[in-house]
């Protein structure tokens, strides 16, 4: 099996069953399917497309993603979705190291597409440029490529860049293989059958193994929410209109989504809301659950295993809910087929409830950063990949994240995890969010600085959260000695918190006071 397979089998199967929906859109599995073979043989006859060969996906969250996705593995290419919210020195770097033989972009990114690429042999494409797209389309085969049939697991199936929150990105190259594993994961994991209609609301690049390609394999419906601006009345609206069961959002998103007056009858279809990418406070989720019930599954993982490594199932929320609130600071327990170790800076497993970097061992782990060996070798040894996470068990066999091993603040000999200071800080009935990071200090090495967003117009002051943080528990060594307010926190494309652009701000002398 392979995806290309899937998308013929699911227009054999049920040809007439929802492939996709975006709004009032959708198109069928038969549709689909072949959309998705003319796209194969327009790639393979008009731009010589070879098995193997990249091909750049770099549009905004539509429902034709899923037919370019099955244009490039029928056509035996490898997929290499991007996130449409990046800039132009990324797409650069980007383009340099998967060197796509071709760039399939929307009307609004096809001209920076084209003048990054100027010079090169990359050809792009504009979907939405009815000569260079639907017609070329419509003239193009709608006979199965035969290069289908002949893809296998150890084939390259697509290449996801990392969002990037230091350094470039890196190109995570997966195998169809690891693909496939993954699916068969996430589909369990999640609950997912051939009639779930998942509701993509974050940048569909980072959909591919947990949404289209499980999707594709079960024959279920896909659908395409706008990512840019998320607003819970426009959410409600597309799960409302389009009977959406399954979802995934970001801590953002669902702490906007909290704020709201909406409830559970308003969105009475949705059966699972996946969460992530990004910590979330505690009391946010036991709120969310009091309100909507245990609908909800945190994932906890990293881009190079395709971000299921461990789950705080469905399950495990109901029971915090009921009497043991501590489940809610853990990131729950190992998803199926996943192994995870604490290990110490020898590389050794630490004893019981001593903290250590969280590492991973899967059958879906990433190949490699494509083209780049020796990032590899960094992260990926003996088959374990290493997150940069510092963790430690909690009772259970549930694993809790004590922060990242870059961002620990050593102050005066100690090892100080932000986390645990974020969380007091959201704790505060006017805060929304946090984020500490260590700064210089010719003193104690480094000292903890802070930064809120405020729930509302009112902002708490500096002196009343160093307050807060003593009377909840935090020795005098982990209270920040400087707290601000910003209106925001800065992000990737994603929506984790980019602390280092937070330190950044917070040590130039021109920022905020």
């Amino acid at each position: 099996m392979n995806i290309g397979l899937a998308f013929s089998r699911n227009a054999r199967r049920e040809p007439d069953a929802l492939a996709c929906f975006a709004g009032t859109r959708s198109r069928t599995w038969a549709q689909v399917n072949d959309r998705a073979n003319r796209l194969a043989n327009l790639l393979i006859d008009r731009y010589g497309v070879a098995r193997g060969d990249r091909v750049a996906v770099l549009v905004a969250n539509r429902m034709e993603v899923l037919e370019l996705v099955g244009g490039c593995a029928k056509a035996g290419a490898v997929y290499v979705g991007l996130n449409f919210r990046l800039g132009e020195p990324e797409y650069a770097d980007i383009f340099t190291n998967s060197d796509p033989k071709v760039i399939l972009a929307d009307s609004e990114l096809a001209p920076m597409a084209r003048q990054l690429t100027d010079g090169t042999d990359i050809v792009v494409v504009d979907i939405d440029d009815p000569t260079q797209y639907e017609t070329q389309l419509s003239a193009a085969s709608e006979i199965t490529p035969a290069i289908e049939r002949q893809v296998g697991p150890d084939d390259d199936f697509c290449i996801v860049y990392s969002s990037g929150t230091t350094g470039r990105p890196k190109g995570i190259l997966f195998s169809v293989g690891a693909t496939l594993q993954h699916a068969a994961v996430a589909a369990i994991e999640y609950e997912l059958t051939p009639q779930t209609r998942w509701m993509i609301t974050i940048p569909h690049n980072s959909s591919m193994q947990i949404t289209l390609a499980p999707l594709t394999l079960l024959g279920g419906a896909i659908g395409f929410s706008d990512s840019r601006g998320f607003k819970p009345e426009r959410f409600v609206e597309d799960v409302q209109s389009n009977a959406v069961t399954h979802t995934f959002l970001v801590p953002t998103m669902l702490i906007r989504l909290l704020e709201s007056e909406y409830g559970p009858d308003t969105i009475p279809t949705l059966q699972t809301i996946g969460y992530g990418s990004a910590p979330i406070a505690p009391d946010r989720v036991a709120a969310l659950v009091e309100r909507f019930g245990p609908i909800f599954v945190q994932l906890y993982g990293m881009a190079e295993i395709a971000s299921i490594g461990t789950m705080l199932r469905k399950s495990d929320h109901a029971l915090a809910a009921a009497g043991h609130p501590e489940l809610f600071s853990t990131c729950g327990k190992e998803s199926m087929a996943v192994m995870v170790r604490l290990i110490d800076d020898t590389g050794a497993d630490v004893p019981p409830g001593e903290r250590g970097e969280i590492v991973f061992g899967t059958p879906y782990t990433m190949v490699g950063y494509y083209r780049e060996p020796e990032r590899t070798a960094e992260v990926l040894l003996d088959g374990w990949m290493h997150s940069g996470d510092i963790g430690q068990w909690a009772s259970d066999g549930y694993l809790k994240i004590v922060g990242r091993k870059k961002d620990l603040i050593i102050r005066g000999g100690f090892n100080i995890a932000p986390t645990e200071i974020e969380n007091v800080l959201t704790l505060h009935e006017q805060v929304r969010e946090a984020a500490v990071v260590g700064l210089d200090d010719p003193e104690w090495g480094e000292a903890i600085a802070a930064v809120v967003v405020a729930r509302g117009p009112q902002s708490p002051s500096a002196e009343e959260l160093r307050q807060w943080c003593r009377e909840h528990g935090l020795p005098s060594i982990k209270v920040p000695e400087r707290i601000e307010v910003w209106d925001e926190l800065p992000r990737n494309a994603v929506g984790k918190i980019t602390k280092a652009q937070v330190r950044e701000k917070l040590a130039s002398p021109a920022g905020v006071s």
